[in-house]
């Protein structure tokens, strides 16, 4: 299959290591992964904190660089920004753009996916020859888990990797506190949220905290590294890139 990888902003710039692992993984699992360089931002943050129109652009941007019929799929390491493609972008082009743009962005996010979709509902894949020796504990974060709904999809990948030690997570459904600019605007609220949450990966004693969303595992990773927890995040497809052969730095440190 033919993927085209959406980086996302977070991605290109904080956390290009889990960009990287979605590409080696699916390359891995004998896919075509195709990088359009006119990709930019989704447009998420414009979305979320009110500004609908102000993203024409960038929905405009990112028909125009995965609208290419030879693309097959476009994936991303990120619930969030799957459902903003998915959802937002309809509705920022019916309020904002016109019939030819709102036609582009059906074609396109009818084929979008975030990276559990696509191996367990496109490739068929729970098993992706994953090896990854830690005790490993899971997120589902808001955007993956209440409007991607991708349900236990990535924990049926966390489950088939070779010498896991998969613990759950107390209270997993309940929110970091980070909602991008939420934490900034309600900084108290969002800190007794994370401190919560920090307390409940601790309490399940595990190496790693992995999530299918760098922006809340940067959320949690910050409170964790404050709290002197032993705890580290790592990005759900950096577990599923690593292998015997190629282990995760993690593995190697």
């Amino acid at each position: 299959m033919r993927i085209g990888l959406f980086a996302t902003c977070l991605g290109d710039t904080l956390f290009p290591d889990a960009v990287k692992a979605t590409a080696v993984l699916l390359t891995r699992l004998g896919h075509d992964i195709v990088f359009p360089p006119g990709q930019t931002c989704c447009g998420q943050m414009h979305i979320n904190t009110g500004y609908q129109r102000e993203p024409v652009p960038l929905v405009r941007d990112f028909a125009d660089a995965f609208g290419d019929t030879s693309i097959e799929a476009v994936v991303m390491p990120s619930g969030s920004c799957a459902g903003s493609v998915r959802h937002q972008h309809r509705l920022v082009a019916d309020r904002y753009g016109n019939a030819a743009l709102r036609a582009e962005v059906d074609a396109v996010a009818g084929k979008t996916y975030e990276l559990s979709e696509l191996l367990v509902d496109v490739l068929g894949l729970t098993r992706v020859g994953a090896y990854f020796p830690h005790r490993v504990t899971y997120h589902p974060t808001c955007h993956s888990l209440r409007m991607l709904r991708v349900g236990d999809r990535p924990l049926r990948l966390l489950r088939a990797v070779e010498a896991i030690d998969l613990v759950e997570l107390p209270d997993a459904d309940t929110c970091c506190g980070f909602g991008g600019t939420f934490a900034l605007k309600n900084a108290a609220t969002s800190a007794a949220m994370l401190r919560d949450k920090t307390d409940s990966v601790t309490a399940t004693g595990a190496e790693v905290c992995t999530a299918g969303d760098s922006s809340c595992l940067m959320h949690i990773g910050g409170g964790l590294s404050r709290a002197g927890s032993g705890a580290r995040t790592l990005h759900l497809a950096r577990i599923l890139a690593a292998t015997r052969a190629t282990p995760d730095a993690l593995t190697e440190a």
